[in-house]
């Protein structure tokens, strides 16, 4: 299946929807394994160690020092990882709304992490950009 590539029916197909849970970025240095306890939405690695989205109890639980406690949002249009300008956009009207964002693409969707307390703000904001 492929995904779509417009940028005018992303917008107005996205219908984002939130995740229950909060979720935190921890890091581990390069080479550590990952505790077996953790299962994790998003891991990543780099040069500097290995960044891992799990749940807040799961950091906690595992003992990991965590940064940005966030809600997910999944925009659950199955946009094509090379539309042009998805992001872009939502990005840039969080922004005007003064509201921080850490995307990522995967295959099927666009996922967006936000600050706890701004997660419904942003949520109106995403609606609001689908009703346009």
């Amino acid at each position: 299946m492929t995904g779509e590539r417009d940028l005018g029916a992303l917008l107005s197909k996205m219908k984002p929807e939130i995740l229950d849970g909060i979720f935190v970025f921890c890091t581990l240095a390069p080479g550590a394994s990952i505790p077996a306890t953790i299962s994790a939405m998003l891991t990543f690695r780099e040069r500097q160690g290995t960044t891992l989205v799990v749940l807040r109890e799961e950091a906690e639980a595992a003992g990991l020092r965590y940064a940005f406690p966030s809600r997910l949002i999944t925009l659950t249009v199955h946009s094509a990882l090379n539309a042009v300008g998805f992001l872009a956009a939502i990005t840039a009207r969080l922004a005007e709304a003064g509201i921080s964002v850490n995307a990522v693409s995967a295959f099927h969707h666009d996922h967006l992490f936000v600050p706890v307390d701004r997660a419904d703000e942003a949520m109106a904001v995403l609606r609001e950009m689908s009703a346009a």
